[in-house]
């Protein structure tokens, strides 16, 4: 099973494309992963017969466990069997005696599984699962390099219990423990005990998929450890409008003589938001533990609501894109986003990101952070208000946006600085043109 981003521990097999029995070359799709956040087609990566199937369709496997056995010449054939995927066998003792050590030796050497990955080599027991040793100079033991890689764990991130520093097994399951922890239910909150404050009939049960259980624990997550602290807003939109009407009229007369293109309110957004960060580089920066980490490069997240959840791919090095680039790139995000195709290097990183409920008349309202990024910028409806100008009180079309913060990275003055280099940026949309 195939490590489909950090925090993926599992995956959830829909469909196999072969059988049992069948051959297989590089690159051909054997199966269909689901995971809470992607669904995804997993090639093979050496040519033989796929001789052995571990993991029916339906079942759900863990990071790392051998899901099937391709073999040179399909000596064993045979379909997954009506368990999950067996434990690993304990290592045996050496044998005391000859005759069992001799019929040991002459015994046929076992297949060994080939682990299915399309984004990195394949690791056999051979290659270990990560460095012995992090850039901080921390050792890892090798149990905890495994353990860690089965279950996404970044072992940077892990505090260290051994000696001299050194990261322990024991310290990749603690970590492994808080991460679940949020899933449980509090204490006095058990599921029965909420079901028994309503009358039977009176609601429908809907289980959790895999998807709404990462939503709700990394939620928890980001307002338990991350310090939010909130600023909103006006921005004067008219000109923008104006802007946008040009050039999208512009696009339908020369149809058929170019790429179409329809610019949408939100494709300004993300390019003024990307500017911005730029513009305060200080601000594009991520929480790091024992550092920051500062970008030489605006990667944008967009909030994109699907059914079941939301996912948060990202427009990379948007301060450089075109309006028209970041529209039709958007677009094929959010097509992919929806039909959960997105690849994990399409969702993950970045330092900030956008979530827009104006579409839904929303005016106002204020997102929670997505980690490790430490902002997201919370964009409302536009709509005419009235305010006061040189010849007394007058329309025009505002929109106001709401920016969480993590205070360990960005304080106040930064992100009012922030704010400030975004309005410059939506109020004079000729230089996102530019």
């Amino acid at each position: 099973m195939p490590q489909l981003g950090e925090t993926v521990a599992e995956g959830k097999i829909t469909k196999w494309f072969k059988s049992a029995g069948d051959k297989v070359a590089p690159g051909d799709n054997l199966f269909e992963i689901e995971t809470d956040k992607v669904t995804m087609e997993v090639p093979a990566t050496e040519a033989g017969v796929l001789a052995e199937v571990r993991v029916a369709t339906g079942e759900i496997a863990p990071v790392g466990a051998v899901v099937a056995v391709i073999s040179a010449d399909g000596a064993i054939a045979r379909s997954a069997p009506a368990k999950t995927v067996p434990a690993p066998m304990p290592a045996r003792a050496a044998p005391t005696s000859p005759v069992g050590a001799a019929a040991i030796a002459a015994a046929p050497a076992p297949q060994r599984p080939v682990m299915l990955d399309p984004f990195r080599e394949v690791r056999t027991p051979e290659r270990n699962y990560g460095p012995a040793k992090l850039a901080s100079g921390a050792a890892v033991s090798p149990l905890a390099r495994r353990l860690a890689a089965q279950a996404g764990i970044d072992l940077a991130r892990l505090p260290s219990s051994g000696p001299h520093g050194r990261i322990l097994a024991r310290d990749v399951e603690s970590a492994i423990g808080a991460r679940l922890a949020p899933t449980r239910p509090a204490a006095g909150q058990s599921a029965d005990k909420v079901r028994a404050l309503y009358e039977a009939g009176s609601y429908d049960e809907v289980p959790l998929d895999a998807m709404r259980r990462t939503i709700a624990a990394r939620l928890i997550e980001a307002k338990q450890t991350i310090p939010h602290f909130y600023l909103s807003a006006d921005v004067t939109i008219d000109r923008l409008l104006e802007v946008r009407k040009e050039a999208n009229g512009a696009a339908a007369k020369s149809a058929g003589q170019g790429p179409a293109f329809r610019l949408s309110v939100n494709d300004f957004v993300i390019k003024a938001w990307a500017l911005a960060l730029a513009r305060v580089p200080a601000a594009n920066a991520v929480w790091a533990e024992d550092r920051i980490l500062r970008f030489r490069r605006s990667d944008v997240g967009v909030a994109v609501a699907i059914e079941g959840g939301l996912l948060t791919p990202l427009i990379r090095d948007a301060q450089a894109k075109s309006l028209i680039d970041i529209s039709v790139e958007m677009k094929d995000l959010a097509e992919r986003a929806r039909a959960r195709r997105l690849k994990p290097h399409e969702y993950q990183g970045g330092a900030s990101a956008i979530s827009n409920l104006g579409m839904y008349g929303i005016r106002e309202f204020a997102a929670i952070i997505n980690p490790p990024q430490s902002t997201i910028l919370a964009v409302g409806a536009g709509e005419r208000r009235p305010t006061e100008g040189e010849n007394g009180v007058c329309f025009v079309t505002g929109m106001t946006v709401t920016l969480s913060c993590d205070h360990r990275v960005v304080d106040g003055a930064l992100a009012a600085e922030l704010l400030s280099a975004f309005r410059h940026f939506i109020e004079h949309p000729v230089g996102l043109m530019i």
